[in-house]
């Protein structure tokens, strides 16, 4: 059994920061790519960022320059630091990761329960 949590979302200010965390928990053999994803109301869920066991990473091109994602192989966590935050940013933060829970198992994508992002003045 996995569990991944978020934590670190709440209400701030346009132009303002925030940082989201996200542990994945349980039977974890190892983590291949992890990523936040977000979803507002009325739209489809859309994808933020990853970054893999090694490092790369991708935007989606609406956060370039704003957020920036990083994980922590040890402590199997990713986080999400948002700055310059818009209220288009607005959201409910989904983390996802690509989880194997023993040397014989394929990699299957396990998801948070989300953290509410709200971005008013």
């Amino acid at each position: 059994q996995v569990q991944l949590v978020e934590s670190g979302g709440g209400l701030v200010q346009p132009g303002g920061s925030l940082r989201l965390s996200c542990a994945a928990s349980g039977t974890i053999f190892s983590i291949g790519t992890m990523g936040w994803y977000r979803q507002a109301p009325g739209k489809e869920r859309e994808l933020v960022a990853t970054i893999t066991r090694g490092g790369s990473i991708d935007y989606a091109d609406s956060v370039k320059g704003r957020f920036t994602i990083s994980r922590d192989n040890a402590k199997n966590m990713v986080y999400l630091q948002m700055n310059s935050l818009k209220p288009d940013d607005t959201a409910v933060y989904y983390c996802n990761a690509d989880i194997r829970t023993s040397i014989l198992s394929n990699g299957r994508r396990s998801w948070g329960q989300g953290t509410q992002v709200t971005v008013s003045s």
